[in-house]
Formats: C-alpha cells, sequence, structure tokens
C-alpha cells in the first residue's frame, strides 16, 4: 500500500489514472468478521442502508500534476468498517464531486436526507465510484460525476461546460478530485430543477438543493471538505 499525496492543499490534477486491480483488496481479507459484525450495527442505525459494490483505494500517488491510484472493487460494508477505524493506512477512499457553478456565480450543492449514511450533510451530488464507472481496466470519473449528479438532481452536466483537468483534496478521511462545471441558468432556477426532480421521486437519497455564494455564510451541515474547495473556487472566480 502507499499513499503518497501531499495532504490539505489543493492540488492541480492534469490528468488522473485510476487502475482497477482484479484482486480483493487486502484490507477486506484482513477485517473479514470485523467488517460483518460491524455492517450489522451500521445496519441497525440506518436500515435502509445496502450493502452494493463501491470502489476502495491500495494506492494513491501524486507527482507532476498527475494523479496514479489503483483500486478494488469491494462490497460498502468493508467501506463503512474502514470509515468507522480511519485513519488507517492500509486503505483510502477516493471520490469525485462535480462542482456546478450557475450562469450567476453560485455553487450549488446538496443536503443528504435523514435515511442516508450522510443524513443532513451538505456537498457537491456524488456517490462513491462503482464498478459500473469502469470502462476497460479504469475508472471513468467524467462518467461517475455525470451519473451521480444525474440520478440525484436530475441535471444533465452535457449541457455545461466544464473545465480542463482536474483538482483534489486530500486528507485522513479520503481524496476527493473536483470539476467544474459552468451551467447557463441562475442558481434559483438551477434549485428550483432539483427540488422537481426530488419531488418526482419516492425516496430520494437528497433532502434539498443548497445555494453557495461568495459573501454569504456557509450552511450548516458543510461537510469538512468543502470548505477549503469553496474558498478555493471563490478565490479563483
Amino acid at each position: 500500500m502507499s499513499f503518497d499525496i501531499p495532504r490539505n492543499r489543493i492540488l492541480p490534477i492534469a490528468e488522473a489514472d485510476l487502475v482497477v486491480d482484479p484482486a480483493p483488496h487486502p484490507y477486506e481479507l484482513a477485517h473479514r468478521e470485523a467488517i460483518v459484525a460491524n455492517w450489522d450495527l451500521e445496519k441497525a442505525e440506518k436500515p435502509a442502508l445496502f450493502n452494493g459494490k463501491v470502489m476502495l483505494f491500495s494506492s494513491i500517488r501524486w507527482a507532476d500534476e498527475r494523479l496514479d491510484a489503483r483500486c478494488h472493487t469491494t462490497n460498502y460494508a468493508t467501506f463503512m468498517h474502514w470509515r468507522r477505524m480511519r485513519p488507517d493506512t492500509s486503505a483510502e477512499h477516493l471520490f469525485a464531486h462535480a462542482m456546478p457553478v450557475s450562469s450567476d456565480g453560485a455553487l450549488i450543492a446538496i443536503r443528504m436526507a435523514g435515511h442516508t449514511v450522510n443524513a443532513g450533510r451538505v456537498y457537491f451530488a456524488a456517490g462513491s465510484l462503482e464498478p459500473e464507472d469502469i470502462k476497460g481496466d479504469r475508472i471513468d470519473l467524467a462518467a461517475n460525476m455525470a451519473r451521480e449528479v444525474r440520478e440525484e438532481t436530475g441535471l444533465d452536466l452535457g449541457a455545461a461546460r466544464a473545465e480542463a483537468g482536474y483538482h483534489g483534496w486530500s486528507s485522513d478521511s479520503g481524496t476527493v478530485l473536483v470539476r467544474r462545471y459552468f451551467l447557463d441558468l441562475p442558481a434559483g432556477e438551477i434549485v428550483a430543477r432539483i427540488r422537481a426532480h426530488i419531488a418526482s421521486e419516492a425516496e430520494s437519497e437528497i433532502e434539498d438543493a443548497v445555494i453557495i455564494q461568495r459573501t454569504a455564510e456557509q450552511p450548516s451541515g458543510l461537510m469538512p471538505h468543502m470548505r477549503p474547495l469553496v474558498d478555493w473556487h471563490f478565490r479563483m472566480a
């Protein structure tokens, strides 16, 4: 296992290469019984949890604006055990954020619904990398971002202007890769469309859309990794 990436600073990423290793993640092999026991606890707290497949990383390296990483398909129970035990140097969570920017300069985030693991927390619409994001033996980050945003908000990132490359933020809780998408709609209209999408679903994973502006006080429930990303965006805007 190797995690050679600077922590707690914005990283420019011109290229990201996420390789899928078909072998089981060593963390899963080392903690099988504890993973099962912890999953029972997690399900007792949040009965709606589903033990699907997600990607867990065994190496991440950043150098010269290039990120190279290796991940393994594991079950959500394994991720939840690692999440409870972190910081653990034998595995790491890496995920992607599409950062929607409205035509009037606001950022559009979401607040998670009460039945989810991150109930009440605010961040950009996203989810863990999953097997359906695999193309060949690589993770397709753009496809993951488009899918998660579409599923959670109904927005089509294909209609937005995407910036080239990514930026990253890494801490003991995980690594997030960010790409800004500039939409040709004002914040109010984007929020109205997201709320209509939420209303159309039987049980949405998100509770509401949240507008984040340069001068406004940040919303309650903002995930810790969001603040440096928001601050960075408004410094660059």
